[in-house]
């Protein structure tokens, strides 16, 4: 499989955000943006997908399928691969019903992708190893890979992240499933502290899903979950929040959205305002893309 092709940067600029705020505390905020690796592919969904493509071919599938709800940047991702690639995609999403009008859906349909809708009772199946059984018993030319694209191979493309970065101190990203954050503790120095900001509520049970994922994290004291600004939930957030995204687009040209990076990036700028961060720190922060979402936060009018 031939990545160049797709034109991917993976080693994209790194955007020094310049400020008053930070230069009063001396601290260096570089922000990795990859959201610009690709147009529809980008931050850790391409990170998450370049290995696993790579093991689809050496296990001679044909077709790739996975899991998402209507609104997924996993399952953008997705389908994106599949028109650059020339694979045939599937995708298990959680229903009970399709809208045909959420732009997600429409792109996932311009790229060929098969969607195939489930209540939400089977849907809560999509980890159960019998019910994966049956699915590849169904489609036996199908490479799966779990809802938000994290598994070992997804790892690789996280650790080759962390190791592709100039030095720092600390090394910030949003997390979801773990899996990120996972990957940037395999791949970081003894001497980064990896802190992963967590966007959804009651994240406590992610620690132990990082464990698992990585060796790294059940020794290592160089990393942490912050759990303090999930901001009401996943997928929910303040207008407050909403208004610092619109405030980093227009004053720093950081484009966000208030679901992942956003919700990093404000976190962050509340934890510097607290002088959490010594004087004189270098922090790297990882944009990781899903400005895709915008569109389907404006679609159901919340912004």
């Amino acid at each position: 499989m031939n990545f160049p092709q797709l034109k991917i940067n993976e080693n994209n600029a790194i955007q020094q955000i310049n400020t008053t705020f930070l230069k009063e505390r001396d601290i260096y905020l570089g922000i990795k943006r990859d959201d610009l690796l690709h147009p529809q592919i980008s931050g850790n969904k391409w990170r998450k997908l370049k290995y696993n493509l790579a093991r689809m071919q050496e296990l001679n599938k044909t077709e790739l399928l996975t899991f998402g709800g209507a609104f997924s940047n996993h399952l953008h991702a997705c389908a994106a691969a599949g028109k650059e690639f020339n694979l045939v995609t599937h995708v298990i999403v959680r229903g009970p019903e399709l809208d045909n009008n959420n732009p997600t859906i429409q792109f996932a349909q311009q790229c060929g992708m098969n969607l195939h809708v489930v209540n939400r009772l089977e849907y809560r199946q999509r980890n159960n190893p019998e019910y994966l059984k049956e699915i590849q018993a169904r489609f036996p030319n199908a490479y799966i890979i779990p809802e938000g694209g994290t598994n070992e191979f997804a790892i690789q493309g996280c650790i080759e992240l962390a190791q592709s970065l100039p030095q720092h101190d600390y090394l910030v990203c949003p997390t979801g499933s773990g899996g990120t954050l996972a990957g940037l503790i395999e791949g970081s120095e003894l001497t980064t502290q990896v802190i992963g900001i967590a966007v959804l509520k009651q994240a406590e049970y992610l620690k132990s899903e990082i464990c698992k994922l990585s060796n790294k994290a059940k020794t290592q004291t160089n990393w942490q979950l912050v759990t303090d600004f999930h901001g009401g939930g996943y997928g929910k957030f303040t207008p407050e929040l909403w208004q610092f995204c619109q405030y980093m687009n227009n004053t720093h040209n950081l484009p966000l959205e208030p679901i992942y990076s956003g919700k990093m990036m404000h976190a962050l700028w509340q934890l510097i305002e607290q002088d959490y961060f010594p004087t004189g720190s270098k922090i790297i922060a990882i944009h990781t893309g899903g400005l895709q979402g915008l569109n389907g936060l404006k679609y159901r009018g919340l912004i």
